[in-house]
């Protein structure tokens, strides 16, 4: 089987680092710990000139939930039209509605919008209420592929649904595993659900070169976090990741 690997990507340097690894595609994203939001244009410019494999941009204009509202859904389009004039082959996002089902007024409109770009639904699909009947509606809506974990909390914990679904979509969509792939437990992960593309971070910690630092302040607020760590996607990582499922053919 031919398989494709797309790296979760926080930054430039990252998007650089997937291709670097063998990577055929990036998802660039801001704000990893919030899941990911549109990164800047800056960023996007960057990875398009640094790098020559896809690049595909999330298109999500705050954390939490799925539900956008009407000016919402205006920046999620602007951003899309912004992502193309920065050279991102495709984009990413997702809407619901409060019942957990497809948001089909603001997708069509999303999907309007991003004509001629690949489409990824991301993982608000491991939110929906009924995952069967939402694929069928992202294959009508032309969707190129869903990003899920198998509304488990890790892909290798939803690999049954992540099954079914591959199953399912029969080579009419992607079903594309996300969320805990790493190089120990890929080539389970394939052969447990017969996907051909897979979506991880392959990310390590990187060191600050700050020699001044202030360990009494957090620019979260109540919320710390280790400011003098940048996690950053490495090429070893996504070497080792490809070569765990591609060596065991």
């Amino acid at each position: 089987m031919k398989y494709t690997f797309e790296i979760c990507a926080n930054s430039a340097e990252s998007c650089v680092a997937a291709q670097q690894g063998g990577a055929q595609r990036v998802e660039l994203c801001a704000a990893m710990p919030e899941g990911g939001t549109t990164p800047s244009y800056g960023q996007i410019h960057a990875a398009r000139k640094l790098t020559d494999i896809r690049l595909h941009v999330i298109i999500r204009p705050r954390g939490g939930d799925f539900l956008y509202t009407p000016s919402e859904i205006d920046i999620m389009e602007e951003d899309i039209r912004m992502a193309r004039q920065a050279g991102a082959d495709g984009v990413v996002f997702g809407c619901l509605t409060p019942d957990g089902d497809l948001d089909k007024a603001a997708m069509e409109r999303l999907m309007k919008a991003s004509e001629g770009m690949s489409v990824t639904f991301h993982r608000a699909f491991d939110y929906v209420r009924n995952p069967e009947r939402v694929l069928e509606e992202l294959i009508a809506l032309g969707v190129d592929r869903v990003l899920t974990s198998g509304q488990q909390p890790t892909a290798i914990q939803g690999a049954d649904l992540l099954k079914k679904l591959v199953e399912q979509a029969d080579g009419r969509i992607i079903v594309m595993p996300g969320c805990g792939v790493n190089e120990k437990n890929i080539a389970e992960l394939a052969a447990r659900t017969g996907a051909s593309e897979f979506h991880f971070s392959a990310r390590e910690n990187k060191e600050s070169r700050m020699r001044l630092r202030n360990p009494a302040l957090s620019m979260g607020g109540a919320v710390v976090i280790d400011e003098y760590q940048c996690p950053v996607t490495t090429p070893e990582r996504v070497r080792n990741t490809i070569q765990a499922l591609t060596g065991c053919e």
